[in-house]
């Protein structure tokens, strides 16, 4: 997952304009981009349309429920999981238990709809309040359908009461730095991916850029997107160049040959075993993203 692009559940032109976008993962929103009264005709509209969309894009279908304290996650998974989404973006997760929960409720729904066991995953948002940025922690081992993690810094700002989650410079404050840490460390801590939040300011694509090569440069491997525009960017940034793919296979191709040592010489410089891992992990999101070594 490399792109994940939002797209409001009620809106049949956006959802026809999110799939074709080429990002990886279309999240169809029922949550903060619905008003109230819209949720139902949301749920309706969206269903309809993942079930037209299925066989039609190679994109990934999430649908971004409502979360578990207002009472409509029930009403969300009734409508939807008829229609065999990819997984659910589960909202203000405030823990793995969470995601556990989310997970006994599919299972149910799975087996009404005579989908398989497991067959929908779970990207919960675990930074929206203060009670999931201090939970980051218990996410590893939470439940297999944990196909990553991400963070968000608007709701968490109303649950905290800051003003402002950015400085006067564009940087996130501390506690918003807090929050994205915490989401990188609880994604390895799972030994999942670890998505970054979006970019509100869609028209500035130099920042845009630079906050998605930050992202990746820190351990982030995808990114959402709030309009298609910048799908290309994301996927840019997210996918390994050439010359990592083949500096990677190198080096790995040269711990096989050295019988899987602790160090290897390459070029008159040393690499140990993390080393590896870094390169085994760049190298499986290459596969992921169509290219081979």
């Amino acid at each position: 997952m490399r792109s994940l692009l939002f797209v409001p559940g009620d809106s049949q032109k956006k959802l026809e304009k999110a799939f074709g976008a080429g990002a990886d993962v279309v999240i169809v929103d029922l949550e903060d981009s619905i008003a109230p009264q819209n949720k139902a005709l949301a749920r309706d509209t969206a269903a309809r349309f993942i079930v037209e969309q299925r066989h039609q894009t190679k994109s990934a279908i999430y649908v971004r429920v409502n979360d578990l304290s207002t009472g409509l996650t029930d009403d969300d998974l009734a409508a939807l999981v008829p229609a065999g989404p990819d997984g659910i973006m589960l909202p203000k997760s405030n823990s793995g238990q969470d995601v556990q929960h989310l997970s006994a409720k599919l299972r149910v729904r799975e087996a009404e709809n005579g989908l398989p066991d497991g067959a929908i995953k779970i990207l919960p948002i675990i930074t929206e309040t203060a009670a999931g940025v201090l939970a980051a922690a218990t996410y590893a081992n939470a439940s297999a359908r944990l196909i990553g993690v991400t963070w968000g810094a608007e709701d968490l700002s109303a649950a905290i009461g800051a003003r402002a989650a950015h400085d006067e410079n564009g940087r996130y404050t501390d506690v918003f730095r807090l929050a994205r840490t915490m989401t990188i460390l609880a994604a390895g801590a799972a030994e999942v991916a670890a998505i970054d939040t979006v970019f509100p300011a869609f028209r500035d694509m130099a920042a845009f850029e630079a906050e998605c090569a930050e992202a990746e440069r820190d351990g982030f491997t995808g990114k959402m997107a709030i309009h298609p525009a910048q799908v290309p960017v994301i996927n840019t940034a997210f996918t390994p160049s050439a010359e990592a793919v083949k500096h990677s296979a190198a080096l790995v191709a040269a711990f096989e040959a050295a019988g899987n040592p602790g160090v290897v010489g390459i070029d008159g410089k040393m690499y140990d075993r993390p080393h590896l891992r870094l390169a085994e992990r760049l190298l499986a999101r290459a596969r992921a993203a169509g290219i081979s070594a």
